[in-house]
């Protein structure tokens, strides 16, 4: 069983930037998928970012060249830098972590961005 923690949502103005951390409960270096998820208000919950356990990483369109998703195994934490934040960005984030055979979430941390 592995429990993560998400952090770093909050209310900002757009063009500033946040990172989101997910921290693990026990060790990520066997992890072979960890992403980042967001569900806006009544929709439906995408994929923003994803990185695989050798280092491929996939961005959704919306956010390329904008957020950089990261891992640091030392620390069994996940990053979401985000730069640039527009008003569609406003969603609940989740992590996803895939230590086969099982997937794990988190609880979600809002990020708002104002106009």
């Amino acid at each position: 069983q592995v429990q993560l923690v998400e952090s770093g949502g909050g209310l900002v103005q757009a063009g500033t930037s946040l990172r989101l951390s997910c921290a693990a409960s026990r060790s990520i270096v066997s992890s072979t998928y960890m992403g980042w998820y967001r569900q806006a208000l009544g929709k439906q919950r995408d994929l923003v970012a994803s990185i695989s356990q050798g280092g491929k990483i996939n961005y959704a369109d919306s956010v390329k060249g904008r957020f950089t998703i990261s891992r640091d195994n030392t620390k069994n934490t996940l990053y979401l830098q985000m730069n640039s934040l527009k008003p569609e960005d406003t969603a609940v984030y989740y992590c996803n972590i895939v230590i086969v055979p099982y997937g794990y979430w988190g609880q979600g941390t809002q990020v708002t961005v104002s106009s």
